[in-house]
């Protein structure tokens, strides 16, 4: 089987720093004789119709059953994701809300790049290109959809959905200046500590409803709430090092409000992946899992902020081709 990389870039992902990496891609490339066509996102959310255009033009579902039918001299049109989880994410939701199965390639470029970090792609570009190449199928990934009664939001997520401080952090971290000089040198996660000392000092305790397997749990004073699929958020924080994407499974993370010293010892557990010690720290899995926040808060979706809101949220499993 033959390959047609589209490729669908974001060249202001990682705060411009991906034109680098496209150039280095597009050159190995041309350089190899690998067909290809470029698509440049030219404004925000353009990749979630460039994504409609191509799967009801271009691109082709997949279908495992089918394979017999594809042989050396089939050329599948191939997309390739080049930009950060942002991009991602609106590519993924573009095919979600259409209702295909179109397998995704990714070449990681933002600042984070927690999804490729969490289903083990390389973080340097072209040995994400060659690992593209050299892979003669996709594989299945369980992503996050979930599903938000109040403001009527369905959609789907690569990383985490969460509530609370690290929604807050993400609003923070996107409105601040300091993220996109760091960025300029490949130091963007810093961006996410400063966030962090910031609203530490903000965040107040709220009270959570959660709904796991049909088991209600209620906390009264949550302070960080993190529905995940693998162990990474802001930038490569391991917050559920247990959490895997191959596995069939939601992981939810809840942290009750402590005291600022708690609140720093915790922060060292975190970064020494012993935070399940805590007896603060709270770790499930799940199939099928409700958080009902009447207290509004801030809410983030790989990244992107909700809107500070209540909210009445369901989350479910959903399969994704990934080629890697």
């Amino acid at each position: 089987m033959q390959f047609h990389y589209h490729f669908l870039i974001n060249p202001t992902a990682g705060s411009g720093s991906a034109e680098k990496i496209v150039a280095r891609i597009i050159d190995i490339a041309s350089t190899r004789g690998f067909p290809y066509t470029t698509y440049y996102t030219q404004f925000a959310g353009h990749e979630q119709q460039i994504a409609q255009d191509l799967a009801k033009e271009t691109l082709i579902p997949w279908k495992a059953d089918n394979l017999s039918e594809l042989d050396e001299d089939t050329t599948f049109p191939l997309l390739v994701v080049i930009g950060g989880d942002g991009t991602l994410h609106q590519v993924v939701n573009a095919f979600y809300h259409l209702a295909v199965e179109i397998p995704v390639a990714y070449v990681p470029a933002g600042s984070g790049n927690d999804f490729a970090r969490g289903i083990g792609l390389p973080k340097e570009a072209e040995k994400a290109f060659w690992q593209i190449v050299k892979t003669p199928f996709p594989r299945e990934v369980s992503l996050i959809a979930y599903d938000e009664k109040i403001q009527e939001e369905r959609g789907v997520v690569m990383n985490n959905v969460g509530i609370g401080l690290d929604a807050a952090i993400v609003h923070a971290t996107n409105d601040s200046a300091t993220k996109k000089r760091l960025n300029k040198y490949n130091l963007g996660s810093l961006a996410y500590i400063a966030s962090i000392i910031k609203v530490l000092f903000m965040q107040k305790g709220f009270p959570i409803m959660v709904d796991i397997n049909g088991q209600q749990k209620n906390f009264a004073k949550a302070f960080l709430c993190t529905t995940t699929n693998h162990p990474y958020f802001g930038g490569g924080v391991a917050i559920a090092p247990t959490a895997n994407a191959e596995k069939n499974q939601l992981d939810f993370v809840l942290v009750e409000r402590i005291n600022l010293f708690k609140i720093f010892w915790l922060i060292i557990l975190l970064l020494q992946k012993k935070q399940m010690n805590s007896k603060y720290f709270h770790h499930f899995t799940a199939n099928k899992l409700r958080i009902v926040s009447t207290m509004p808060q801030y809410g983030q979706a790989d990244g992107e902020v909700m809107g500070s809101r209540s909210f009445d949220i369901y989350f479910s499993m959903k399969k994704q081709w990934i080629w890697c």
